[in-house]
């Protein structure tokens, strides 16, 4: 529930399976660096600033634990990612010394048992190797002390943060009292006023068709799209990890240091350059869902401004497991306003669906009115059938919460409710019913839901204290990596 709040949350989407995977040097105190210049400060959380080196070395210890290359680890998305888990660090570190929080010896140790490194330096007979713990402190730069002082600050920022994911409402009570609500059941009639049965009374002139066309030419408008080469790179099922792990890091590595052309990371690594054309923002036409130019995060990079101005490759993308690619733009088609000839048939469609449907919210409104006056009247009305909110039937959105709504006091009730670009239906509501039992496990599922939210509100109200608290300041926007390239 509070995966934004943890230390080892999942990075946004800026990698396939990319986790912050629980680490041996954990972001601890011992990771708070000296002040820098200001031009390398992003932020100050109580006057110590978080700097773009400091995120650049975070961001590559990351990548490099995931068996990622240099290119994640200098993403834009990622690095913002990192400096994101930084700031949330150094908020709820200033509270924890703030607070002068303590953990318990044996807690710590509790702990630090759970780490798989530290486990895995008990023997056989329960005794711990000393010296093997030493060397791999060692080989983190750390001594006993650092590692000591930073778990235990991490401890207190988890402890920290679960005494507040376990907020208690108020009461047991409101939890019973939605629920109440969300099982009451009002019996309910519709009646439909649908522009496809006025679609026959409408006959628009020429004069409004031109008119309709001259007034909504973006309707009318052809996609841009851009017409592209690219290259993939796929494990060999006969070749052993470590060797493909090398090819996929030269393949990015080259793709991405020679971005004006594609035919060097071809010829070094034996791959054959393909082309497809008629690319749009949704990906292109007909591809099946395993194309790597179906992937979303292809085509997002492929109309991303320096793809389609500079003509330059993107970055490499793993689609799915073994599988790499990397494309780059040959022709941007822009955007076109498709002659009226050529649209007639779709802008008469338009005009006469927009017309039928003035006619259906007419007859509808008519309808309504004369319901207020004698909303006993049922005719025309579909048969009558039993909603809630936990069994809302074919009730969705603003309809079923303008029946739930009702004022149960004054049955019948006519609600009228508004389908844009369709019509208007007419709903009559006149019984109200509590269900004959109770769904003690659908209570418990909507108390757990109910606690989740009040959670999550009393978090948000917390980390906008503590960063308040800590005078957060943003000092300098974190900028993208400089290649030393040329555009």
């Amino acid at each position: 529930m509070f995966d934004t709040v943890r230390k080892h949350q999942k990075l946004l989407q800026i990698v396939l399976m990319l986790f912050i995977v629980p680490s041996f040097v954990m972001f601890g105190i011992s990771s708070y660096s000296g002040f820098l210049d200001k031009e390398t400060d992003l932020v100050k959380v109580n006057g110590k600033p978080i700097t773009a080196q400091e995120v650049d070395s975070a961001a590559k210890r990351q990548a490099e634990r995931v068996g990622g290359n240099i290119q994640i680890a200098q993403s834009l998305q990622f690095r913002q990612a990192i400096l994101n888990e930084l700031l949330q660090q150094r908020i709820l570190g200033f509270a924890v010394i703030n607070l002068r929080l303590q953990v318990g010896k044996e807690a710590l140790i509790k702990s630090l048992q759970n780490i798989p490194q530290i486990r895995a330096l008990y023997r056989q007979d329960g005794s711990f190797d000393d010296v093997r713990f030493k060397q791999l402190l060692a080989s983190n730069g750390l001594n006993e002390e650092q590692f000591y002082a930073s778990q235990a600050f991490d401890l207190k920022i988890s402890q920290f943060v679960n005494s507040v994911a376990r907020t208690e409402l108020p009461t047991p009570k409101l939890s019973e009292i939605v629920s109440t609500l969300y099982e009451t059941e009002r019996q309910v009639q519709s009646l439909s006023f649908d522009a496809k049965e006025y679609i026959n009374k409408v006959n628009p002139t020429q004069e409004e068709l031109q008119a309709f066309y001259n007034a909504n030419t973006k309707l009318f408008e052809s996609p841009e799209y851009i017409d592209v080469e690219y290259i993939v790179l796929k494990a060999d099922p006969k070749e052993d990890a470590k060797g493909f792990s090398a090819k996929a890091d030269q393949f990015a590595n080259m793709t991405y240091d020679q971005a004006d052309s594609l035919k060097p990371a071809a010829d070094k690594l034996k791959l054959s350059i393909q082309t497809q054309k008629g690319i749009t923002r949704s990906g292109p036409s007909g591809a099946s869902k395993d194309n790597p130019l179906a992937n979303p995060k292809v085509v997002q990079s492929l109309f991303g401004d320096d793809a389609v101005k500079n003509k330059r490759n993107i970055e490499a993308i793993q689609t799915s497991p073994g599988v790499f690619v990397s494309a780059r733009v040959v022709t941007f088609h822009p955007a076109q306003i498709l002659p009226y000839k050529e649209v007639a048939t779709e802008v008469k469609r338009q005009v006469s669906q927009r017309a039928a449907e003035k006619l259906a919210i007419a007859a509808a409104a008519e309808r309504y009115a004369s319901l207020q006056k004698d909303p006993k009247l049922a005719t025309g009305f579909a048969a009558p059938i039993w909603v809630s909110r936990n069994k809302p039937a074919n009730l969705v959105g603003l309809a079923l919460d303008d029946v739930m709504s009702v004022n149960t006091n004054q049955l019948p009730a006519i609600v009228s409710v508004a389908n844009p670009g369709v019509g208007t239906t007419l709903y009559r509501v006149d019984q109200v019913r509590q269900p004959a039992g109770v769904d003690a496990k659908a209570h418990k599922a909507q108390a757990q839901q109910i606690q989740a939210l009040s959670a999550q509100s009393e978090f948000a109200g917390f980390m906008a204290y503590w960063r308040d608290a800590a005078s957060v300041k943003v000092i300098n926007p974190l900028k993208p990596v400089s290649t030393g390239a040329g555009s």
